[in-house]
């Protein structure tokens, strides 16, 4: 072989050891799955229990938050023993207490040998011995010692959380750092009401044994065969919300069916009678109660798995007290830049009507604040197209609402009867886009939309039409059609509820426009790590909407010190590009929020799409989700050294 075929073999060399070290270093990446509890009061501090995997080496401030209010210490971390280790510990355990029994008592120090080091003596004051004892029975009690059923639990961190009185009430996501860099993020809710954690006591205890006072957020797990119960003192005519939040802590689980923690709700009188029940609130599996107190008096909340299932990450908060709510809005959403009356229904709440002017397209949440207590917050959409509102009677073609579009029509479906129809005219070959935005929003509108001509023939027909950006979404509920206009003239919507239901909580957006392309991406993992110089593997998923086909132009654009190697330029038609980020050697060893666009052009108009960070989250063993995170952190870990300069042969040099 030539010299330059053993250069040639050499470089193959160093890339397989390269790449074989990098696949290494991917698969320790820390992972976490649960943290316990989820969540805290502003201005207190206490302990948490966070785990997963590789979580080996995390540092002492290694776990951080979004808020800067939330400050994490770790206490200690626990990992499960192997055979050997339990078996040595054993054995320093029956060492050491042999040794206290043969001392007598007014020896201050005991003798024993070493398990490791037979015939070395080892000398411990009582004390010592005593607190080792305890030490050693606590790690041989970790119940993870043997096999654990979930591996990607086996490994606990131990801190203590402190959160500043003026930390930002709301969501929150916390991520561990080791040394091989920063795990994916869980979420954490920052309250400004009283927080409970539950102390785990035997599954199944049939009456709870604390009395809260409200209003409180309820803490706690289910274990296996569990069932959790909490006694709470309430006065009559006291409009109770008991709200759970389980799925919203854990969106998907990728070993359980049906993927999620699916609780289940019940209040009970003191004596245990069941007075109000449910499972899943709406189209949430995560149940809300509402209910007014009929007398003074104990009254108790049970919460547990509608299959009766348990495991150690299906951790809940549970939101009881006279707590603001909304239930439902009306419109779903208005005009870019124009104000629009909102009218709101739920329990708790201070007002029924609220005035909103969005700056921007897209999705924003409102809320509202009563006796200094947040509500939930709940979507609301505004777009650029001009809006109509439904006029009844509409429910037949003789009575069909003339629209001109591009519009979008805020109506609702009144009853289980109701159908609401509308007319516009269209030329012949005209693309036409009908949509509607209803379950995306909160409603409960199962729709199903029909075009038809004026003699009440169907023309095209759509039920459910799935929107991977809605990925929390367990239905895909809402209708899309598009179509080209194959004669010029009328032609009638139908929007209806396919499951026969109708009322209050059933309001639909319905655009009709000409097709508007656009796109929206998806960045993942929303945690990357690499060293100063060298780069990180991500891929970024394209959705895209109304016949998008275009090429898309990525870059970061921000912090300094980093792009994307190569043509960082995603394929027409392309919906899933892989993509290497790349930190220039000078890039200091710390964390960085990274910002990542996406730039092209439809009908020579310039789109410029933020790429929105997510996690790639696997449900019930096969079906993968894009769940959207908030921000996208690239932790530098280190920084690549160059090559050493090699020695040319003696033959080459002059």
């Amino acid at each position: 072989m030539g010299f330059k075929g053993k250069l040639a073999l050499k470089y193959l060399v160093i890339l397989s050891i390269f790449f074989s070290a990098y696949a290494l270093f991917a698969q320790r990446m820390p992972y976490v799955g649960y943290i316990f509890p989820a969540g805290g009061k502003q201005g207190t501090s206490f302990t948490a229990m966070l785990s997963g995997q590789y979580l080996d080496g995390v540092l002492t401030n290694g776990i951080t938050a979004s808020d800067n209010g939330i400050k994490i210490e770790v206490l200690n971390y626990i990992k499960p023993l192997n055979g050997r280790e339990i078996t040595l510990l054993r054995d320093r355990l029956r060492n050491i207490q042999n040794a206290l029994k043969e001392t007598k008592k007014e020896i201050n120090q005991i003798s024993f040998y070493n398990e490791l080091k037979t015939n070395q003596l080892e000398t411990l004051t009582r004390a010592e011995a005593e607190k080792e004892i305890m030490e050693i029975n606590k790690k041989l009690a970790n119940p993870k010692n043997q096999r654990p059923p979930n591996p990607q639990m086996a490994e606990d961190v131990l801190v203590k959380i402190t959160i500043d009185k003026n930390a930002t009430v709301g969501e929150h996501e916390i991520r561990v750092k080791t040394a091989n860099g920063h795990s994916n993020p869980l979420v954490f809710y920052v309250s400004d009401i009283p927080e409970f954690t539950e102390q785990e006591t035997v599954a199944g205890n049939p009456m709870p044994t604390n009395t809260l006072s409200l209003p409180i957020i309820i803490n706690g797990r289910i274990l296996p065969g569990d069932v959790d119960r909490f006694r709470f003192r309430a006065r009559k005519g006291y409009k109770l919300v008991a709200a759970v939040y389980a799925r919203q802590l854990i969106p998907y689980l990728a070993d359980a069916v049906p993927g999620w923690f699916q609780a289940t709700l019940s209040l009970q009188d003191s004596k245990g009678k069941e007075i109000a029940y449910l499972d899943d609130y709406k189209f949430n599996p995560d149940p809300i109660i509402y209910y007014e107190i009929p007398a003074d008096g104990e009254y108790i909340v049970e919460i547990k798995d509608a299959i009766f299932r348990g495991r150690e990450d299906f951790v809940y908060r549970i939101m009881l007290g006279e707590l603001p709510v909304i239930t439902s809005i009306f419109p779903l959403g208005g005009q870019v830049n124009r104000k629009t009356e909102v009218s709101l229904t739920g329990w708790n709440l201070p007002v029924d009507k609220i005035v909103v002017e969005p700056e921007n397209v897209g999705t924003i949440m409102i809320s509202v604040t009563n006796n200094n207590f947040l509500s939930n917050l709940v979507p609301f959409q505004s777009d650029s197209f001009p809006e109509v509102f439904e006029k009844e009677p509409n429910n037949n073609i003789k009575s069909a609402q003339e629209v001109t579009f591009p519009v979008i029509i805020n109506g609702r479906i009144d009853s289980p009867s109701d159908t609401d129809v509308f007319s516009f005219n269209a030329e012949a070959g005209e693309d036409i886009v009908i949509e509607v935005k209803a379950r995306r929003l909160n409603s409960m509108l199962d729709s199903i939309v029909e075009v038809t001509d004026s003699n009440g023939k169907r023309l095209y027909l759509n039920d459910d039409s799935e929107d991977p950006s809605a990925a929390l979404l367990t239905h895909h509920a809402d209708s899309y059609i598009r179509f080209t206009a194959p004669y010029g003239g009328k032609y009638y919507v139908h929007i209806t509820d396919s499951q026969h239901k109708g009322g209050s909580d059933f309001p639909y957006r319905l655009r009709i426009s000409r097709p508007n392309p656009d796109f929206e991406l998806r960045i993942v993992p929303s945690s990357i790590n690499l060293r100063a110089g060298a780069s990180a593997p991500a891929t970024v998923y394209v959705l895209r909407k109304d016949g998008f086909t275009n090429s898309i132009k990525l870059s970061v654009v921000s912090p300094k010190g980093f792009s994307i190697s190569g043509n960082p330029t995603i394929p027409g038609y392309t919906n899933q590009f892989r993509i290497n980020i790349y930190a220039t050697p000078e890039v200091e060893k710390k964390d960085y929020e990274l910002e990542v666009q996406g730039v092209a052009k439809v009908n020579d108009k310039e789109i410029v799409r933020k790429a929105q960070p997510a996690q790639d989250m696997m449900q019930a063993f096969y079906y993968h989700h894009l769940v959207p995170s908030k921000a996208m952190i690239a932790d530098i870990i280190g920084i690549v050294k160059p090559a050493p300069k090699q020695s040319q042969p003696a033959s080459k040099k002059k």
